[in-house]
């Protein structure tokens, strides 16, 4: 059985920073935090050319109930749960978790369903019906039941992000959070 290696450790929060259990993200991972435009331009950008997706797991499955809340699903809906590592320069630098509910991948959208290992983010910011929601942060603990290879040399805690998209106005949930590994010296340029 598959298990995500990253948990939110509490509510998602818009900026202000203040009320993000009493922490904030260090100043060199703000911007990237913040970034409205494409994470996997930014970070193909940062890495050179030096790009790759692995995928963790991609499956139908229950969202988590703070995730239905966010996309207003109902309790027992079911949707495409989309976990990857976004790769820089041979490193996991982001996990990302995508939550794509039924009735967003049908019609137009039924590409999403086969995305392989195309970045999401690319395809969303490709499209020019695509709207984005406000970005959330929020600290995220490491799942103690995942052994992954790649992130046995993490830290327990990392910063995350989120935000909902809404592709020809059906909605989906991305979340990007920033692994150890990330540390970038420049903010992102896109």
């Amino acid at each position: 059985m598959f298990h995500s290696p990253y948990t939110a450790t509490g509510d998602w929060h818009p900026q202000p920073l203040e009320s993000l259990h009493g922490h904030t993200p260090p100043g060199n991972l703000l911007p990237w935090l913040l970034h409205p435009g494409s994470l996997t331009a930014a970070l193909k950008h940062l890495s050179d050319g030096e790009f790759s997706v692995k995928i963790l797991h991609q499956g139908w499955q229950q969202p988590h109930p703070e995730e239905r809340r966010a996309l207003n699903l109902r309790e027992r809906s079911q949707a495409v749960i989309r976990e990857v590592l976004l790769c820089g320069k041979g490193q996991p630098w982001v996990y990302a978790r995508s939550v794509l509910p039924e009735r967003t991948l049908g019609g137009k959208s039924r590409y999403l369903r086969t995305l392989d290992n195309r970045p999401l983010g690319e395809l969303l910011f490709s499209q020019p019906d695509t709207r984005r929601g406000p970005i959330v942060l929020n600290r995220l603990e490491r799942n103690p039941r995942c052994q992954l290879a790649e992130l046995v040399d993490m830290t327990p805690r990392a910063w995350g992000r989120r935000s909902t998209f809404w592709l020809h106005d059906k909605p989906l949930l991305v979340a990007e959070t920033f692994l150890s590994s990330f540390n970038p010296q420049s903010p992102p340029m896109t």
